[in-house]
């Protein structure tokens, strides 16, 4: 066969396409797999890491299809986001106009690479019907408890007039417009996931064994329970009177009680209540507010990285065991949202307060001694025996902090909690392209949710988008509306919903037919029939707030009543990134790989090939040119090699005994690449071996002439193949088969027993030679051939000992 990929490939699509081939079937009498990679933003243009991703999940949809399972393999689009809004800004083109033109362009590149996909299951998440369904979820959610709204401390760009992400704030300043960035107070809706950071943790072990361990321990440490001593710090009598009695004390939380003797000072966050109220009150001098207020600027990330710095507050708090004073700092190492935004500093054992100690020549006192003396020059951190610790002198760490806790609890001074790093979800925006959030401002009634009956909230499409402030907000008419209550003016809610809100629930949507989708979010029955997804296909950097995010919706919604399910992926594959030169492909690298040019030079097969090739999934893949012109000779010699196959509908009865060496090698390759095809969809998907074995296949076929041989050999390759490079495959089975070797097929055991062996000859443990002897050879006639083989090494000595092995050597001891 002539190897034409263009003309084959568009074939088997529209082919495809017209009987609608990968269509889920309603059978929910039929075991299942659902196969999903993870849905793409639509940018405009594919790029190879879409390639790798995608051909991964076909691949494997492609081997479950084909061996009788009903498969589901979506695709849809994460379609809202602030690209399109940018987009807007920079072309003058709507949101939605650029948005579904490049759903319509990427679509058909993705249908280029003959993807698997369902088509009649596939959405964009911007779609005004999928919009309906997440409001409802919305409101039954705050219903429920799950929702509120509470001002936070948000990165605000003056200019732009809008709320910024940390990731969009580089060093103080606005990303787009590139002035300073300030903190400000203001409302947001936000979702209760710390209710769930419990369950969140536990259930990380019902996924070990499909779940790569490292994404594991980042979800586990982002939600970062401890245990410790909660307890007030008493403001001096002073301080109360400096602070206008506003305050009398605050809030500390320690995992390391056993070190309270070695308290030497307490820093506070910069967007702390009592610093607030410093600030507002002119109560410090104006360049320790400016170093304030430049502390403020800064988001938690990059506050992280920087080094530390503080100021004093010329406050002091009285320390709970000792009476003495503790002064009080302002530090930009300190977080808001976490244990209150308060901490106390124990220098002589943490590192990060030794540091700003150190700086700022703050006290360092020791209460831990451990194996490694302190000197004053570093921190000790590990446990050991308190000293200078009052009565809790001579306690080991373990036990003092047992003993304090009692102590405190005792005194009614403080007590024992479990504290998460993991806080509540925000999810306002204040941005035009998102779902709108559907809630109403009633000056009678208060915040409440839209009637059910009157979603969607749809966005309006006559806006303006300019980059400064909210579309919604300043829309003529959009927001003015009546309250659902008591059917008096009322504002609409202008904020719109975090797109990761959108990403939370997709994987539900696909489960159910579209015939049933303007009912519900998705169809229950459906929904407990096709979930958990079986694999789930993505990138690493979603490791932590997407898949937590989707964990966190599949709990709310069980509990819901949706669906009975506790976790929505069974296995996940992280697939490694595509790189160029050694570097990630980027546009501002100059070292990208346009899709499109591959596909139209060597086709999509080839692509495929050289993707699943390259590298094992998980790992990186390099870029190769060379390597892609391999792939697509290997195809070419694979179409042209049919040709000594001969026309079949089942596998040819063959009699292996009569066969020659080579026709027996050959099957034996044959059924060994069938066996390593069933091994790596148990979860390995090292797709780099089952290529390799398959090309062995075919250099062994090549090696012999029997055209019965031949025929099995493509009947059997064809089929393990498929789903790497299907349009080849379908061309072949096709033409050869009638495409009846796509089906499962049965290990024929009988290629691997071999009728002869090759032993290595060793004289004094050296190889000296090897010999091939029949299977059923004795030990007798297996040394006379093997002294033979090696007679110029042994003549002339004593022989001492003979050892035999069969299978693998005869050693001769001589002297």
């Amino acid at each position: 066969m002539q190897y034409n990929p263009l003309e084959l490939e568009t074939k088997w699509q529209q082919t495809w396409d017209q009987t609608n081939a990968f269509e889920p079937l309603v059978d929910m009498s039929k075991k299942k797999k659902y196969i999903l990679s993870m849905f793409p933003y639509p940018s405009g243009r594919i790029h190879m890491g879409h390639v790798r991703n995608y051909t991964i999940g076909d691949a494997i949809a492609r081997h479950y299809r084909k061996n009788g399972f009903n498969v589901l393999h979506p695709i849809g689009w994460d379609s809202f986001g602030m690209p399109a809004e940018n987009a807007a800004i920079k072309h003058g083109v709507h949101p939605k106009k650029w948005t579904y033109e490049n759903i319509d362009y990427m679509r058909k590149e993705l249908a280029s690479l003959g993807l698997s996909f369902s088509k009649k299951r596939e959405f964009a998440a911007s779609d005004v019907l999928y919009t309906k369904h997440e409001q409802r979820i919305f409101i039954e959610m705050f219903n429920k408890g799950l929702v509120y709204q509470k001002s936070a401390t948000l990165n605000w760009c003056n200019t732009c007039q809008t709320v910024l992400a940390n990731e969009q704030v580089e060093e103080g300043c606005c990303w787009r417009c590139d002035n300073p960035v300030e903190q400000r107070l203001l409302p947001g809706y936000y979702l209760k996931i710390t209710q769930y950071a419990q369950e969140l943790l536990d259930d990380c072990e019902k996924l070990r064994e499909g779940w790569p361990s490292q994404v594991l321990t980042m979800q586990e440490n982002w939600i970062g329970r401890s245990e410790g001593l909660e307890f007030n710090f008493t403001l001096s009598d002073a301080s109360k009177a400096k602070l206008g009695n506003q305050f009398t004390s605050y809030k500390v939380f320690t995992t390391r009680p056993d070190t309270i003797y070695g308290v030497s000072y307490s820093a506070l966050a910069p967007e702390h209540a009592i610093v607030k109220y410093l600030i507002e009150h002119k109560l410090l001098s104006e360049d320790k507010i400016a170093q304030i207020k430049k502390m403020q600027s800064v988001g938690a990330r990059d506050r992280a990285q920087a080094p530390k710095e503080g100021v004093s507050l010329e406050l002091d708090v009285i320390h709970p065991l000792t009476g003495k004073n503790v002064p009080v700092w302002v530090a930009n190492f300190v977080l808001v949202e976490y244990g209150g935004g308060a901490v106390m500093a124990v220098p002589a054992h943490d590192e990060r307060d030794f540091e700003f100690a150190t700086k700022y020549d703050l006290a360092i006192t020791q209460s831990i001694e451990t194996s490694t003396s302190f000197d004053g020059r570093a921190a000790t951190t590990d446990y050991g025996t308190l000293v200078n610790s009052g009565e809790f002198t001579g306690l080991d760490s373990k036990s003092a902090q047992k003993a304090i806790i009692a102590h405190f609890e005792a005194q009614k001074i403080g007590t024992k909690v479990i504290n998460y790093k993991l806080r509540d979800w925000g999810i306002s925006r204040q941005r035009y392209w998102g779902a709108p959030i559907p809630m109403i401002h009633c000056p009678k009634c208060g915040l409440v949710p839209e009637k059910i009956e009157n979603l969607p909230v749809a966005l309006p499409d006559d806006v303006e988008i300019k980059g400064e402030g909210n579309p919604l907000d300043k829309h003529p008419t959009w927001k003015f509306t009546k309250c659902p209550c008591c059917g008096e003016d009322a504002i609409r809610e202008t904020d719109t919903m975090d797109t990761f809100f959108q990403s939370s629930w997709y994987f539900l949507r696909y489960t159910t037919d579209p015939s049933l989708w303007n009912d519900a979010p998705f169809d229950k029955e459906s929904a407990n029939y096709w979930m958990n997804v079986d694999q789930y296909v993505g990138g690493i950097e979603h490791a932590i707030l997407h898949l937590l995010y989707s964990r966190f919706f599949t709990k709310v919604l069980r509990d819901l009543g949706y669906v009975s399910c506790d976790e929505p992926f069974a296995n996940l594959l992280t697939q490694g990134m595509v790189l160029k030169d050694g570097s990630k492909m980027s546009k501002s690298k100059g070292n990208t790989v346009d899709p499109d040019a591959i596909i139209k030079t060597y086709g999509a097969d080839t692509a495929r090939l050289f993707i699943l090739f390259a590298a094992p999934p998980q790992k990186e893949l390099e870029w190769n040119d060379s390597a892609v012109e391999g792939a697509f000779r290997f195809l070419k010699r694979f179409a042209q090699k049919s040709e000594n196959a001969l026309s079949c509908k089942t596998l040819p009865i063959i009699d292996h005994n009569t066969l020659s060496k080579e026709s027996k090698y050959a099957r034996k390759k044959v059924y060994e690449a069938l066996k390593k095809s069933n091994e790596i969809y148990e979860g390995t998907y090292t797709f780099n071996t089952l290529i390799a074995a398959s090309m062995e296949a075919l250099n062994a076929l090549s090696d012999q002439n029997d055209s019965a041989v031949w025929s099995e050999g493509y009947f059997v390759l064809l089929n393990i193949l498929e789903p790497i490079v299907p349009h080849i495959c379908w061309e072949m089975s096709e033409s050869l088969f009638g495409c009846a070797n796509l089906a499962p097929i049965a290990m024929k055991e009988e290629v691997f027993v071999e009728d002869s062996m090759i032993l290595a000859v060793t004289v004094n443990g050296k190889k000296r030679a090897e010999i091939e002897v029949e299977t059923s050879i004795s030990k007798e006639d297996a040394l006379v051939l093997g002294k033979e083989s090696v007679s110029k090494w042994i003549e002339g000595s004593e022989l001492i000992k003979e050892i035999y092995v069969p299978n693998k050597l005869i050693n001769l001891v001589v002297k």
